[in-house]
């Protein structure tokens, strides 16, 4: 498999820090051009200082992070300290990060880096609201043809919602973002919560995880300890979804996933469905395909390639 040039848009978030680590773990197959870090799961100044945590903890501090958008396009930002804790990486005790936020802000920096590679050749990675995603696009809409495409978390359509009974909380958080980037005609793949939700933390696998015994699995058992607790309470299941990691699990083991390609649009204006993903799963509307929308998820294969990478750091 050709070298993939990806940027991660994200706001870590225990889950989107497993996502992080999996990529740099990955360099044969994954290039990471940047990182850009967005307000969703904790405000900016956490995200953005998370994201970095994250980068010295692997050893990568020569992958930028850039600050972005520090609340929606056009709401008030919600968070998620009920599910990530008040850092948005509770769970392990990491100190400040030393390295330095990159000049460039997140958008200018997902510009300049689309342009600047060859076109079709770099692949957007959202991980939290897509507010810097669809700032960049309506900045520079000449950079949407030049991209590979956006493997993304977000949405839902069986599940339904997490933070609403309608909507998913990346999309929620700024469904006018997410409706840009749904109608921008790039090539886009979903992974919802449909997909997400076969993905459980098992203690088993925590188990194993932990005989890994180095400074990165010590502190993705600590963080994953944590996060599972939560979705456990909810739902009552065998181990808490892990999201984020599907989207870069996907770049690196696409066989892992199933999905269709269908329509999927973002609802903006109702309040009681506010950010809800109308799935046509079923093809029973005239409205053109947009996005691949995964809906099955090879749990154990998933779990195998996390655990073999984690042990590379």
């Amino acid at each position: 498999m050709a070298r993939r040039k990806i940027i991660i848009d994200t706001d870590p978030g225990q889950d989107d820090a497993i996502a992080i680590l999996l990529a740099l773990a990955s360099p044969e197959e994954l290039e990471v051009l940047a990182i850009t870090a967005v307000a969703g799961n904790v405000p900016l100044a956490l995200t953005s200082r998370n994201a970095r945590v994250i980068c010295e903890l692997a050893g990568h501090t020569d992958v930028p992070v850039h600050e972005g958008a520090d609340r929606p396009i056009r709401r008030t930002l919600v968070t998620a300290e009920h599910v990530h804790g008040k850092t948005g990486l509770d769970g392990a005790d990491l100190p400040d990060p030393k390295m330095h936020m990159a000049a460039q802000p997140a958008v200018e920096a997902i510009i300049h880096h689309v342009r600047r590679e060859p076109p079709g050749t770099v692949t957007l990675c959202p991980l939290g609201p897509l507010t810097n995603i669809a700032l960049a696009f309506e900045r520079a809409p000449d950079i949407v043809e030049r991209l590979a495409g956006i493997v993304l978390m977000g949405g839902a359509y069986f599940e339904v919602g997490n933070v609403t009974p309608a909507a998913e909380f990346n999309i929620y958080v700024d469904p006018e973002a997410a409706d840009i980037v749904m109608n921008s005609g790039t090539d886009i793949t979903i992974l919802p919560l449909d997909a997400t939700h076969q993905a459980l933390i098992t203690r088993p696998w925590l188990d194993e995880l932990a005989k890994v015994d180095t400074p990165v699995a010590r502190a993705a058992c600590g963080w994953l300890d944590f996060f599972e607790r939560y979705d456990m309470e909810k739902y009552g299941g065998a181990g808490g979804p892990l999201h984020d990691p599907c989207v870069i699990a996907y770049l690196l083991k696409p066989e892992l996933f199933e999905g269709r390609h269908i329509n999927v649009e973002i609802e903006t204006l109702s309040e009681l469905t506010r950010g809800m993903t109308v799935a046509d799963w079923w093809g029973v509307t005239d409205r053109a395909p947009n996005a691949t929308f995964i809906g099955k998820v090879d749990a154990e294969g998933f779990f195998d390639l996390l655990l073999e990478r984690l042990a590379r750091l």
